[in-house]
């Protein structure tokens, strides 16, 4: 139910922030905003917040988040919208938006869903290398 509720949560954000930047701006129809923020929702929630929230944190989540979204509606306006402006804009406004929102979504389910998800994954670097201490502190001076 907690994943139902990132869900809608993330999907009603998507289609506030596509109207806004979509259509208030650049005459999107209904079809194409519900389309956008379905793909968004779906491909966000899994990639984003399931696979790379968890291993590499919320600010690197958000900057995910907005390339993808850049990427989403750059290549999928193209199919869309006819206007090479219309999709550029479009893709930078609503990424811009998407990432906004996607600080706050992330926050709730750091919070709600699974907060002990970070402590079970494996460290990205060898924390054996954390710490290197040398034996000398002034290298031009000899050992007496």
């Amino acid at each position: 139910m907690k994943h139902f509720n990132v869900l809608l949560l993330k999907f009603i954000a998507a289609m506030i922030i596509f109207w806004v930047s979509l259509d208030l701006f650049f005459d999107a129809t209904l079809t194409q905003i519900v389309a956008f923020s379905l793909l968004v929702t779906i491909v966000s929630y899994f990639l984003g917040d399931q696979v790379l929230l968890p291993r590499i944190g919320n600010r690197n989540a958000v900057v995910v988040d907005f390339f993808l979204t850049y990427l989403i509606v750059w290549v999928f306006g193209a199919v869309f919208f006819h206007n090479y402006l219309q999709v550029a804009w479009g893709s930078i406004i609503s990424a811009t938006l998407f990432a906004g929102s996607e600080v706050f979504v992330h926050s709730y389910i750091l919070k709600n869903v699974n907060p002990t998800v970070r402590e079970k994954q494996k460290p990205t670097f060898n924390q054996s290398f954390a710490f290197e201490f040398a034996e000398e502190e002034d290298p031009k001076r000899t050992k007496e």
